[in-house]
């Protein structure tokens, strides 16, 4: 899967976040939010890697079960326990 160093860092900061939101990072509460980085979370929607849902006017973060098979082999972070 093609994505940007810029997304995968995103992805990667999400994910070392993920354990102070019970593995679905809010979008923009410790990491990123900026306009910049809509464009990033896009890239990776499409790479099938997160979803997102929003929930009275806060966006969520939701990794796939390919995006959390990503973060532990890319990163070494375990979000299986997070199995959703």
């Amino acid at each position: 899967m093609q994505i940007t160093e810029t997304s995968r860092q995103l992805l990667k900061r999400y994910a070392e976040d993920a354990g102070n939101w019970s593995g679905m990072p809010l979008v923009g509460g410790n990491v990123g939010g900026s306009k910049e980085d809509r464009g990033n979370l896009t890239q990776l929607k499409r790479a099938g890697l997160i979803t997102t849902d929003v929930d009275e006017g806060c966006t969520w973060l939701i990794f796939t079960a390919a995006g959390r098979a990503y973060c532990q082999a890319e990163f070494g972070i375990d979000l299986h326990r997070f199995d959703y």
